[in-house]
């Protein structure tokens, strides 16, 4: 019997993939369970009809992903703090202060998307990765200076 899966199943699938089971497995356990639906035409159809809404709908993400990270990669930033003699920052340049200079560059992003490992603490240039929906992943150049 083939039935279409509504939740993941360990050692059978995952969601909305068709599969054969025995039909006492489907009767029994499956169904009653909602774990799965019989795969009839008209669910098949329906499920065909929403995969292809989430595609259409990932396509999307991922077409406004690639524009925001074209906007984020066009704008290099450039920071200023005050420094030691060898180079060391006092203090550090986080996330948050990254996030709020994209943010008077125009680019509006979560702080928790920088994936800064942990924070800058030197004068130099820096590239950090930005992850943006549906995998996308942007990267900043950032240049730290030393204040005069």
């Amino acid at each position: 019997m083939n039935v279409i899966l509504t939740e993941n199943v360990d050692g059978l699938g995952n969601i909305g993939d068709l599969v054969k089971v025995k039909p006492g497995y489907a009767r029994n356990y499956l169904v009653p369970k909602k774990m799965a639906v019989e795969a009839n035409p008209r669910n098949v159809k329906e499920l065909e009809h929403q995969k292809r809404q989430a595609e259409r709908k990932l396509q999307k993400v991922t077409q406004a992903a690639e524009v925001l990270k074209g906007q984020i990669e066009k704008n290099p930033l450039a920071l200023t703090h005050k420094a030691g003699e060898e180079g060391k920052l006092f203090g550090s340049v986080t996330a948050m202060e990254i996030e709020a200079k994209l943010a008077e560059a125009g680019v509006q992003i979560d702080r928790r998307k920088i994936q800064l490992d942990e924070p800058i603490k030197a004068i130099g240039d820096f590239e950090v990765p930005v992850k943006l929906d549906a995998g996308v992943v942007a990267t900043i150049k950032i240049s730290v200076a030393a204040e005069d």
